[in-house]
């Protein structure tokens, strides 16, 4: 089984917020600095994204993708991939937990295989920036109050 990488970080808003900004995937590309295009191809029966395709630059890596988006409960999201130009596979999850004071713990959790030969020590570094980038930019986003 291929490692993961995963980090966290607290964000002072209910998770409930948190959570409306990660299920916004039109939004992401004014947020997240390697989504340019975010389209979301099919949806649940709740209105949630189930499948996205997303257009990704991050700088060396350039691709285009397809994932699918499980929803379990109102704190957890995970996904995984259906198609890449870039990518073997490609799992992750976002968990939710309230913390003191009307924040919320943020744990990104990312595994990825791409289809380029890579050393398991740089593409664990890269899964640890594109989490860091991830989490920050979630935190900037939602601490901000815009939607």
């Amino acid at each position: 089984m291929a490692e993961h990488t995963s980090s966290s970080i607290t964000i002072e808003a209910a998770p409930a917020d948190v959570m409306g900004v990660i299920a916004d995937f039109a939004r992401y590309p004014d947020w997240t600095g390697e989504v340019k295009e975010a389209e979301v191809l099919k949806t649940d029966d709740q209105g949630r994204a189930e499948q996205v395709r997303l257009v990704m630059d991050a700088g060396a890596i350039k691709d285009d993708q397809t994932l699918a988006y499980t929803w379990t409960g109102a704190h957890e999201v995970s996904w995984t991939l259906v198609k890449s130009q870039m990518l073997r596979s490609l799992d992750g999850s976002y968990v939710l937990k309230p913390a003191a004071g009307g924040a919320t713990e943020v744990t990104y959790l990312l595994t990825v295989d791409v289809k380029i030969p890579m050393l398991g020590m740089i593409k664990r570094k890269a899964e640890k920036v594109i989490i860091d980038r991830a989490l920050a930019g979630l935190k900037k986003r939602v601490e901000s109050g815009e939607k």
